[in-house]
């Protein structure tokens, strides 16, 4: 049993190492191909991946379907926004913030620090009250965490500048610099779902019962779940405010929120292979999509897809992929997954009852 851990764990790993070398991959070859459409795309994509992987560090090992994550990612931005913006905008439109963020413009590593660890304080408050909760009622207290966090940064005019934007950010992030975020996200969720708190996270996800009979603590394993994912999302949320230079709080809510889990739900919700392979899948239909909703001329004729095409197109093919393969692209598995399915749960709670003995 020993040696068969040993060789799951090996290939969790394999699998972070390949993700991590095809998104470098990614982003070589939109720096040879030059095109500054693709790189802008190309960043896009790899700022979401950043944000999917960690909605997937929560949801994929806790089994619970969070919609707030995306206020974790606004909350990165505007920590952003306030270290990085020029001095003399945050005292004009800012004026409400402390005089340390209202007179100084930190560089970009300061700036990323913050945007993860003011998510995850806010998580580990929040995630204090929710985490005792399950299924469909700790999903819609996500909801209606995203919704408060949302009715408050519209309405603080004089930190957030309400539902005016904040300008004067420097745009530093491009493809190299986004590509390190995702790689970062990868390694940081592949630490934790092979690490006694991710097993037992899972152990809890597919048999919650027997997990707590073998003595895992539930609450604190999805508290740290939860906690390490809104750190993860703020830094998307810090990338993404690096990289448009300019801030504003529509982008954080339903439309980036029902794009962040669809591409999880298409990629598959039960591994990081998913999480990656989701963001790159729905990226290209949208597109492509997009593309078709340009038009395009093929001889004397001119074709094109109707305005909101993408989002329909979009929407069936979601609904393909979860009729005929509910379990996503990846099915649950990671690339060089050892271990088959049939006897998945016993195991991770065999693994979590000796380390929930372990840790006692």
């Amino acid at each position: 049993m020993k040696g068969h851990t040993n060789l799951s764990h090996f290939g969790q790993h394999s699998s972070a190492v390949v993700l991590s070398l095809v998104v470098a991959a990614i982003a070589l070859v939109t720096t040879l191909v030059g095109d500054e459409a693709i790189a802008t795309s190309v960043t896009e994509m790899l700022i979401r991946m950043t944000l999917v992987v960690g909605l997937y560090i929560f949801i994929g090992n806790s089994g619970i379907t969070s919609f707030g994550h995306v206020a974790f990612s606004c909350l990165g931005a505007y920590a952003v926004g306030w270290a990085t913006a020029e001095p003399m905008f945050k005292q004009i439109m800012l004026s409400g913030l402390p005089t340390f963020l209202q007179e100084n413009q930190y560089p970009f590593w300061m700036a990323m620090i913050g945007s993860a660890l003011l998510p995850a304080v806010v998580a580990l408050l929040f995630g204090l009250a929710i985490m005792r909760l399950n299924g469909i009622a700790a999903s819609i207290a996500t909801f209606a965490f995203l919704i408060i966090v949302n009715s408050v940064f519209a309405n603080w005019d004089s930190v957030t500048a309400g539902v005016s934007s904040i300008i004067g950010i420097p745009t530093v992030v491009g493809p190299w610099v986004a590509t390190g975020g995702a790689i970062l996200a990868v390694l940081v969720a592949n630490l934790f779902q092979t690490s006694r708190f991710g097993i037992m996270l899972r152990a809890c996800r597919d048999d919650e019962v027997a997990a707590k009979a073998s003595g895992v603590r539930v609450v604190r394993v999805r508290l740290i779940a939860f906690v390490l994912s809104a750190a993860v999302a703020g830094v998307s949320g810090g990338l993404y405010a690096q990289f448009l230079g300019i801030l504003a709080i529509d982008a954080f809510y339903l439309n980036l929120t029902f794009i962040a889990l669809a591409m999880l739900v298409v990629g598959g919700v039960g591994s990081l292979t998913g999480a990656v392979s989701g963001v790159v899948v729905v990226t290209v239909i949208v597109e492509v999509l997009r593309f078709l909703e340009r038009g395009f001329t093929l001889g004397s004729t001119s074709i094109a897809l109707p305005p909101g095409s993408q989002e329909i197109g979009l929407g069936i093919i979601m609904a393909l992929i979860l009729i005929f393969r509910p379990g996503g692209i990846a099915g649950g598995r990671e690339l060089f997954a050892l271990t088959g399915r049939k006897r998945h749960s016993e195991k991770l709670l065999a693994d979590a009852s000796q380390t929930a003995t372990a840790t006692h």
